[in-house]
């Protein structure tokens, strides 16, 4: 079973920095004066923001918006605080269920046994290290395939809205199977050569006891005027997890900026030339001790205060 120490405390403001910046800042973040000062001198577009613009209406507004949505999303029948459990599929048979009888045990008011998960073949990088296949081919020849217990499937198991049928199941990209028995979610996720279960509750405790987000006030000097330098080809970032796992992130460039008088500079996943931190948020590991966080590395720490965003979140 995966869980989380009081750690995860004190790394939240690390993870907010690179997530809230961008939906997916996973990249470097780092201080070079002089290379900076240089891109400020030869471009008057790196600078702060104007401390009340006449816009500052529009944006408190569209600010609060934001913030609304956030807690919408967060407090959401599946969002992060639905989320109760996270386990390691093992090679072979792996049962799930609210039985104490299961491989992967469901701490919500579940059937006592809801199917078998097996995964069968062998992964591509054992593959690799195996020397049985070429570093061109591209495709896993392991499978994951959702298998009805002794009993048959529980009344109303649906995989995405449709009963339960025996079959493979969608590891990958952006729309994975869902099993579903009312409330109570399971999905099966890809995640550095291996396959994690992914187990949500719209009835946890944590959500029935959500009250809301922590915010820092508005502050308009938290609004930044960027220079956006794009890569001449595509680079990959190397991101370790709170699992120990390892991502490959796209990164397309890097933005320059100024804030509190520090030119600074920050490598991000995806391109966005202005940057707001009052969008600062917290990852899915301040919300629950199950959720998979990229690790920010130690170069992505900024030498400013950010009182900006939303706060550590507390119930």
């Amino acid at each position: 079973m995966v869980r989380r120490s009081a750690a995860r405390r004190r790394l939240t403001g690390l993870f907010a920095l690179i997530f809230a910046v961008l939906p997916a800042v996973c990249g470097t973040m780092q201080v070079n004066k002089a290379e900076a000062q240089d891109a400020q001198d030869a471009s008057p577009a790196v600078s702060a923001a104007p401390a009340v613009s006449p816009g500052y209406a529009k944006w408190s507004d569209d600010l609060a918006a934001w913030r609304t949505a956030r807690e919408q999303e967060i407090g959401a029948p599946d969002g992060w605080l639905t989320l109760v459990g996270m386990e390691w599929l093992k090679s072979g048979v792996n049962s799930i269920g609210a039985a104490k009888d299961n491989n992967i045990l469901i701490h919500a008011q579940a059937p006592d046994h809801i199917g078998l998960l097996t995964v069968s073949g062998t992964s591509l990088n054992a593959r690799f290290h195996q020397g049985k296949i070429p570093d061109s081919q591209p495709q896993d020849s392991q499978v994951v395939q959702l298998l009805a217990p002794s009993g048959g499937f529980p009344p109303d198991l649906t995989i995405d809205g449709k009963p339960a049928r025996e079959g493979p199941l969608t590891v990958e990209g952006p729309a994975p199977s869902t099993i579903s028995w009312h409330g109570v979610t399971v999905v099966v996720l890809s995640r550095g050569g291996r396959y994690a279960v992914r187990i949500k509750d719209a009835g946890s405790p944590a959500r029935a006891a959500f009250k809301g987000l922590n915010w820092y006030a508005p502050d308009p000097h938290f609004r930044v005027r960027a220079v956006w330098t794009p890569f001449l080809s595509p680079q990959i970032e190397k991101i370790p997890t709170a699992l120990g796992t390892t991502l490959d992130l796209p990164t397309p460039g890097y933005a320059e900026f100024v804030l509190n008088g520090k030119p600074l500079r920050l490598q991000p996943v995806l391109e966005d030339p202005d940057k707001n931190f009052n969008l600062l948020e917290n990852p899915p590991c301040a919300y629950s001790p199950y959720a998979t966080c990229p690790l920010p590395p130690e170069q992505n720490r900024l030498p400013v205060a950010l009182e900006a965003g939303e706060k550590l979140f507390a119930q």
